[in-house]
């Protein structure tokens, strides 16, 4: 079997488009044991744009509402899995707060958005719980078409902090999208992704697909996690689900432009002497539209 990957978006290494006068820097930071550091002050981060220091002008950290989308995989090869995806999407959403934005799609053949009324987000998990799996496994697997509706959606959210949840076993085969096309249009998003896989036995080509789906989390911040068992799949569910709740936001206003599209590069650096070496997950830049 292929791969189950659920894969979260949210914004923090990953690269962003440009469409205010500020750009938001989602920073996750831990120590060597991997545990995330909290009690961090403004003082404590750096944040260089192509190499030059930019004023931090907007700081938060804590439990903000976010805009989170859910990806499911619910074509034929998933119908095994279906369990699985299911109790993944349930941890997630033990953690979402009356005031997030929440959406699903679903993804085999076509690309369908649960249903959520005629707005295009609820606040109510277990409605989105119960339409995502109202959603037949049949056909075959437009990952990237998925993804890519996702990032779409996202891009309407009223939050800085978006995240997208992307559940598969790792294939495409059915899309029109390709993933280059997937990783510029997450390029040019506010989100980060994270992917949580369930390794299969009989998939040649998988690694290279899970590979794929490790540098587009790795890009916008977020992680690959591939577990083992149904109980680690509900435990790095429910890790991803506090990430997302547990990050800094950063802030700063973007340096001049000549007109021109163009990437440019972020890096945040973090100096806390109290907590020892620390490790810091964010975006690796953003996108100036012309």
């Amino acid at each position: 079997m292929a791969p189950l990957l659920i894969v979260a978006l949210v914004l923090f290494q990953a690269v962003i488009s440009l469409r205010t006068e500020l750009v938001a820097v989602p920073v996750t930071v831990t120590d060597d044991r991997g545990r995330q550091v909290r009690d961090l002050t403004q003082d404590n981060f750096r944040v260089l744009e192509d190499g030059r220091p930019q004023p931090v002008t907007v700081f938060h950290q804590g439990d903000g509402p976010i805009t989170l989308g859910l990806i499911v995989d619910r074509s034929q090869s998933m119908r095994s899995k279906s369990r699985a995806l299911l109790t993944a999407v349930s941890a997630v959403l033990k953690s979402a707060r009356p005031d997030d934005e929440l959406f699903g799609v679903g993804f085999h053949d076509d690309v369908e958005f649960a249903a959520a009324g005629a707005e295009p987000f609820t606040s109510d998990p277990r409605r989105l719980e119960a339409a995502l799996s109202a959603i037949p496994n049949t056909g075959m697997t437009a990952l990237y078409d998925g993804v890519a509706a996702g990032l779409d959606r996202l891009r309407s959210g009223r939050f800085e902090h978006k995240v997208l949840i992307v559940i598969s076993d790792g294939g495409d085969n059915a899309s029109t999208r390709t993933f280059a096309d997937v990783v510029t249009l997450a390029r040019r998003t506010d989100a980060v992704i994270y992917a949580i896989g369930l390794l299969g036995t009989d998939g040649a080509g998988d690694e290279e697909d899970s590979g794929l789906i490790k540098r587009l989390c790795k890009d916008t911040g977020g992680v690959a996690y591939f577990p083992k068992s149904t109980e680690e799949l509900i435990a790095l569910s429910t890790r991803v689900a506090l990430d997302i709740r547990e990050q800094y936001t950063l802030g700063f206003a973007p340096g001049a432009t000549d007109g021109r599209q163009a990437f440019r590069r972020i890096e945040v650096i973090v100096s806390a002497k109290a907590h020892g070496r620390l490790h810091v997950r964010t975006r690796s830049g953003y996108i100036v539209a012309p």
